[in-house]
């Protein structure tokens, strides 16, 4: 899947209630399972049709749809996982909380449930209870898409400043997923700041073939070139970057020469 690199998404996404205590037995996604009945088929569908709302960035209306599928059946989790990932889009933190906290009391096995919570956990300040969350979603067996965990672990470990361990997760995303555009620009980056600039340049290519480049792979560009003496690659990205990303925060380091 191809995504602007920078965004940072906790995911592109019952039984019965009981204490949370942290991620459970392995388990396929809820959202995958065939639903028991009625109530669970009409709250599953509600909760689709409010991740493609949720997916094009109509906020109030996929918020309602969660709602509409949790009222119709209390006990289906996914519809109180995606009303956490539209009260985390709208910063609203307790709110997402609340309703992730539900969510993982429902389903503590669900692994997109897991990496959803461990998203908000992470962007709430509770980073080391984050990574016990993506861990238990990436190693779920049954998880389609263990590449989004790894991703949001690396990510979160670049916010408690653990580039190793940062890096091992990027990769591992990497692995599970060869399209992770996000994954491989990290990997880049963080080659580029250990000096290993030959290896980013190689990343960086790797990830120019997989999507547009835009402002942020543009000035990594510039910058590696730059410390490789490639003087034509670093001036193709300078132009690139000048002509189609005007404005921007890369272009203005640029304008100005700050390069580091």
């Amino acid at each position: 899947m191809k995504r602007a690199i920078l965004i940072l998404s906790a995911a592109f996404f019952a039984g019965c209630a009981g204490t949370n205590t942290g991620p459970g037995p392995s388990a396929a996604p809820v959202s995958e399972q065939a639903p028991a009945g009625q109530a669970e088929r009409s709250a599953k569908t509600h909760t689709e049709l409010g991740t493609l709302y949720l997916q094009a960035g109509n906020l109030a209306v996929a918020l309602e749809e969660a709602r509409l599928a949790a009222a119709i059946d209390l006990g289906y989790a996914p519809a109180f996982d995606l009303m956490g990932l539209v009260h985390l889009a709208l910063n609203e933190m307790p709110q997402a909380g609340t309703a992730f906290e539900r969510a993982s009391q429902l389903a503590p096995g669900d692994p997109q449930i897991a990496n959803d919570y461990g998203w908000f956990l992470c962007l709430s300040g509770r980073e080391q209870e984050a990574f016990k969350y993506f861990e238990a979603a990436a190693r779920n067996p049954l998880y389609k898409t263990p590449t989004r965990p790894y991703t949001n672990a690396g990510l979160c470990y670049l916010r408690v400043k653990d580039e190793k361990s940062a890096e091992a997760n990027f990769q591992r995303a990497a692995m599970a997923d060869g399209s992770n555009a996000q994954a491989i620009y990290h990997l880049s980056n963080l080659a580029y700041k250990r000096g290993d600039y030959f290896n980013a340049k190689k990343l960086l290519g790797e990830l120019h073939r997989l999507m547009e480049p835009n402002s942020e792979s543009l000035w990594l560009g510039v910058r590696i070139e730059r410390k490789i003496g490639d003087r034509q690659a670093e001036a193709s990205y300078s132009s690139q970057l000048r002509r189609k990303f005007a404005g921007t925060p890369e272009h203005q380091a640029l304008l100005q020469g700050n390069y580091e």
